[in-house]
């Protein structure tokens, strides 16, 4: 895409968005990748390139081998506690400050949104903000655990009934969570705009909500830099790094 390409998409991404009563966002981990934190399918440096999902990421991993399953999680848990929200984190806070946007559903369990200062931000994969016990239900805050999860012998225990707590992300093999998918549904089906943000799109069921907010009659604008299966649907394509894009689109609505 060349620049002058590249100025015109995000121009027509500005006045879709500028001019939507109901605009939300849908990101992906590749919103999070210039903050540092690996995705998941790109080639040679997504994870599952390098682990079976199935063997380090499900809930019978969890259940079965909880030493595994830490053991693939604990460097991720470093590589999110370390990072910051990059530039297209803080332009997304700023379109939801100004009411651009209603609502940012994301993939994401790094809560970089949140930190960017977003306050309307469906997980619809989970946090790892909190864990629970799958014994006794008590949740608790992951950081209360942080040394644990640091460790490469200790695993975090609940502290009534010392059974290996779960993280609060879903895992393959669980159901996404019913009052957070209901509000992201409700938002899709509401929006006359959506901006996909760094998602592939190949993840279902979360991958459906643009298709919802589609099919609905939404404006689309995805900016991606792999191509997904929904590019020939949409109003505007930008296959450019989201860390410039984004704050461009939002310089060309909130000036400054």
């Amino acid at each position: 895409m060349s620049a002058q390409s590249l100025h015109a998409a995000v121009q027509k991404a500005a006045e879709i968005l500028s001019s939507a009563r109901h605009a939300v966002v849908f990101t992906g981990a590749g919103i999070s990748t210039p903050s540092g934190i690996p995705d998941f399918r790109s080639q040679k440096t997504g994870l599952w390139e390098r682990f079976d999902p199935m063997e380090v990421a499900s809930i019978s991993a969890f259940r079965l081998q909880p030493e595994r399953f830490y053991g693939w999680l604990r460097p991720l848990l470093a590589d999110i506690w370390k990072a910051e929200p990059n530039p297209a984190h803080l332009a997304l806070a700023q379109l939801e400050a100004a009411g651009i946007l209603k609502a940012i559903i994301t993939q994401n369990i790094d809560a970089l949104h949140q930190r960017a200062g977003s306050k309307t931000v469906l997980e619809v994969h989970g946090s790892l903000e909190t864990m629970t016990c799958p014994r006794c239900a008590q949740t608790l805050p992951s950081i209360q655990f942080q040394p644990h999860l640091q460790s490469a012998e200790a695993m975090p225990r609940c502290p009534a009934c010392q059974r290996v707590l779960k993280p609060d992300i879903t895992l393959f093999g669980e159901m996404l969570p019913a009052k957070t998918w209901m509000q992201a549904e409700e938002h899709c089906r509401r929006a006359d705009a959506i901006l996909v943000v760094g998602s592939s799109l190949e993840v279902f069921p979360a991958a459906a909500l643009p298709e919802i907010a589609v099919e609905n009659g939404a404006a689309l604008i995805i900016n991606n830099l792999s191509p997904t299966h929904l590019d020939p649907s949409a109003d505007v394509l930008i296959p450019r790094n989201v860390a410039e894009a984004i704050p461009q689109i939002a310089h060309l609505i909130l000036g400054g």
